[in-house]
């Protein structure tokens, strides 16, 4: 069965956010972290701090830029998966944060990548 294509562009993103993050240091401890309440898309490590990173990958700003995909609502579940992932795993981290990362993928450009630190305060 084939991939739908927006979740091929979708994955193609977070394997983006993948190498950018393991660029800057970071140890990616899990990807597309999924429960019943939703998915986190990336679940990174770095200096003891545990980073919940939300990727929002675009094609063109034709409907803004990515982290504008970043609602209100999508902060509201995202915040109730990470509680259920942090009240269910066995050794949750005692430090962390939640992050994005926006990733403007124009056709035949580099990607340009906008990490967004605590994005949950």
């Amino acid at each position: 069965m084939a991939k739908d294509p927006r979740r091929k562009f979708g994955d193609r993103g977070e394997d983006l956010a993948a190498v950018f993050f393991l660029s800057k240091g970071f140890e990616i401890k899990e990807r597309n972290w999924l429960c019943r309440l939703g998915e986190i898309d990336l679940i990174c490590e770095k200096d003891g701090v545990t980073h919940f990173i939300e990727v929002k990958t675009r094609r063109s700003t034709e409907y803004g830029n990515p982290e504008e995909a970043i609602t209100p609502t999508k902060l509201i579940h995202l915040q109730r998966t990470i509680e259920f992932y942090l009240m269910n795993h066995p050794a949750p981290p005692v430090r962390y944060q939640v992050d994005a990362l926006a990733i403007l993928a124009l056709s035949g450009e580099k990607p340009e990548y906008r990490y967004i630190e605590n994005i949950l305060e």
